[in-house]
């Protein structure tokens, strides 16, 4: 077991939720404060990562859901050892757009894959570490849609039945940990959720120096 100062912070959302644009920002914010801190994405942050990243994107050809999801941990995995791991043991934060979330609500509730064979991969992929909080853009699938415009990757390109059940899902793991999810208005402007989001980070990192806890894993 290691113990780990650094916080792992995951941002979620369905496709268009606003999720990587809020990242950005809270990116900026983090570095004017002289918060150290490393900002990573899944699937990707590795060289095999961004290969598998191009692999699962690419809208010109199907994926049985078992390779897909087999991918997406084989990434995991890769991320959280090359990265995400020595960052949070050398005390730093780790941001990142999407994690172990992402698979339970795409693959698992979006596709049907079974939720407890994925929350097993998930630990073995991430060696165990799950975010110590989770910011989830909650957005209505009609205007993500919208946002989306029509230039869509593979996973976008899924019908709106499907990403109801990955919004669907998302909401649910959120109620299931309400300690570790914080769950903003996706509808509201970026300047606002962007506050929002700041403000309940900074609170978060402020009272977890107070107590001085730290993870293991």
């Amino acid at each position: 077991m290691f113990d780990t100062q650094g916080l792992l912070i995951s941002l979620e959302g369905i496709d268009g939720c606003g999720k990587t644009t809020q990242a950005g920002m809270l990116q900026s914010k983090l570095e004017q404060q002289g918060i150290p801190f490393i900002s990573v994405r899944e699937p990707g942050g590795t060289a095999v990562g961004e290969d598998i990243r191009n692999l699962l994107l690419q809208s010109s050809y199907s994926m049985t859901i078992n390779a897909e999801l087999l991918l997406y941990m084989a990434a995991r995995a890769e991320l959280a050892e090359q990265f995400i791991l020595p960052a949070l043991l050398d005390g730093k934060n780790v941001l990142c757009d999407r994690f172990t979330d992402s698979t339970l609500a795409y693959q698992g509730y979006g596709h049907g894959a079974d939720l407890q064979w994925i929350r097993q991969l998930n630990h073995q992929a991430s060696r165990g570490r799950q975010p110590d909080l989770t910011i989830l853009f909650d957005l209505s699938v009609k205007e993500a849609v919208q946002r989306r415009g029509t230039k869509v990757d593979r996973m976008e390109s899924n019908d709106f039945y499907y990403h109801q059940r990955v919004r669907k899902g998302y909401l649910e793991l959120a109620c299931s940990e309400p300690y570790r999810f914080f769950v903003i208005d996706g509808s509201l402007s970026v300047e606002k959720q962007g506050l929002i989001v700041w403000q309940f980070v900074r609170n978060y990192i402020d009272n977890r120096s107070e107590t001085g806890t730290g993870d293991e894993f």
